[in-house]
């Protein structure tokens, strides 16, 4: 008996194998074994398929895809004030990887946990800034990383006000979270992006959204 396949893992879940293997959507793909390599929080997964190529031949491939889940994520501004309000929290996989410090500058964002993206995005902006959004206009959808993670970001944009906002810290301390919020001008905040300051994918798309078709797009 395996935890996650035909036995329940730490989340509740069995049959995490059979994630994909009913796909028929591309004819080009024909789905042959799913493997779960690890399930502990989200789940690795190697894939076994045949693929046929453009110029008719098949070949037998594998692919690893790490399952996190669904997240959003949400551009807070003020339109009076022209400013944006973003968040300042340590990443880990960022300070591996080359960040001097690991405290990235980001758009507020999680996870879906089941709930509708705007559901999802509404508790969020609420958990990592304090500020409680009605209506979040959808701005798109994206695969931040195509070629190996499963997750799809939804992103959205709403105003903020004085009005808005709620008192306390922000993340979720049973989690690890230590979130600081950091409000920035909106040119400035294109000058970090400029300047390597904000390196942040989906901050940088939000802000660039904004310039090009959002709130602070040139009249």
């Amino acid at each position: 008996m395996t935890a996650g396949l035909d036995t329940p893992d730490r989340r509740g879940r069995t049959g995490l194998d059979r994630q994909g293997r009913d796909l028929t959507g591309n004819p080009r793909v024909r789905i042959r074994d799913v493997e779960v390599l690890s399930c502990d929080w989200y789940v690795l997964r190697r894939t076994t398929f045949d693929y046929q190529h453009g110029d008719g031949h098949w070949s037998r491939e594998q692919r690893e895809t790490y399952d996190r889940g669904d997240g959003a994520t949400i551009l807070l501004y003020h339109p009076d004030r022209r400013a944006v309000l973003l968040t300042r929290q340590f990443r880990l996989p960022a300070y591996v990887n080359g960040h001097h410090d690991g405290m990235l500058i980001e758009a507020a964002a999680g996870l879906l946990d089941g709930d509708s993206p705007e559901e999802a995005i509404r508790r969020e902006a609420a958990e990592e800034t304090g500020h409680v959004v009605g209506t979040p206009e959808r701005v798109f959808d994206v695969y931040m990383s195509p070629g190996s993670v499963t997750e799809r970001l939804h992103f959205f944009a709403a105003p903020y006000h004085s009005t808005t906002g709620t008192s306390g810290g922000y993340g979720i301390a049973a989690e690890g979270e230590d979130i600081e919020t950091v409000e920035l001008p909106f040119e400035e905040a294109l000058s970090m992006v400029r300047d390597g300051s904000i390196t942040d994918a989906k901050t940088i798309m939000l802000l660039q959204w904004a310039a090009l078709d959002g709130p602070f797009r040139h009249r």
